[in-house]
């Protein structure tokens, strides 16, 4: 993240240890967030501090004027800057003058970023979390479960990927589809006999989300 940041908005990336030049005004950390409060106390005195933790608040700052810049989007090695231009996040500050400088930095990279407070911020990056990197390992499962009926990955990606947008331009109830969905509860029972049968370590996450995929249908409740 820090280095497609440094990249988007024309700054240089210093790394820690490195002596910061005289005329930063601005010093947007990105490390671990284990790290986040240690690094900040090396920082000198002068610079405006920021960090790029979506899960950690402000007091890492040890009551030093700071702000939080998230954006809500993943960044793997060799990512070009532009990915990062309409995707969500959030800010956050602790003076206006903190608060400002994350907006006009988010603006600057193109985010559509929301303040997200402290007490808030574990439920925001849970939801990124399930949205990505659960995205990720349930497409892991399909894509098992596939191969043993002689279907790649790029074969299911076309299906996985104009779900995805369905779901964002319509919503989930509109958007879901399937045996499921249509009450076919014949075609459900067969489906999960032949993964008990093929991938039974696979069962398990299929129970749970067909059950969640029900309440999405509005076949059952989500409690």
């Amino acid at each position: 993240m820090g280095t497609v940041l440094a990249q988007a908005l024309d700054a240089p990336a210093i790394r820690r240890h490195e002596p910061i030049p005289d005329d930063v005004d601005v010093l947007l950390l990105a490390v671990p967030d284990t790290a986040i409060e240690a690094v900040a106390a090396e920082m000198p005195a002068g610079p405006l501090l920021g960090h790029v933790s979506g899960a950690t608040g402000l007091d890492v700052f040890r009551g030093r004027e700071g702000f939080s810049l998230h954006p809500m989007m993943s960044t793997p090695p060799g990512a070009d800057p532009s990915i990062l231009r309409g995707a969500g996040g959030a800010v956050d500050g602790t003076s206006d003058r903190a608060l400002a400088t994350a907006f006009a930095l988010a603006e600057i990279l193109g985010l559509d970023v929301t303040r997200v407070p402290a007490e808030d911020r574990i439920a925001y990056h849970a939801a990124g979390a399930i949205a990505a990197n659960f995205l990720v390992a349930l497409e892991a499962c399909a894509e098992r479960l596939a191969a043993t009926a002689g279907i790649s990955r790029q074969q299911l990606a076309p299906l996985v990927l104009a779900t995805a947008r369905q779901w964002a331009e319509i919503g989930p109830e509109a958007a879901l589809t399937g045996a499921i969905a249509r009450g076919d509860e014949g075609t459900v029972e067969r489906h999960r006999a032949t993964i008990e049968q093929r991938t039974p370590e696979l069962l398990p996450v299929w129970d749970e989300l067909a059950e969640v995929t029900r309440a999405v249908a509005g076949r059952r409740s989500w409690a």
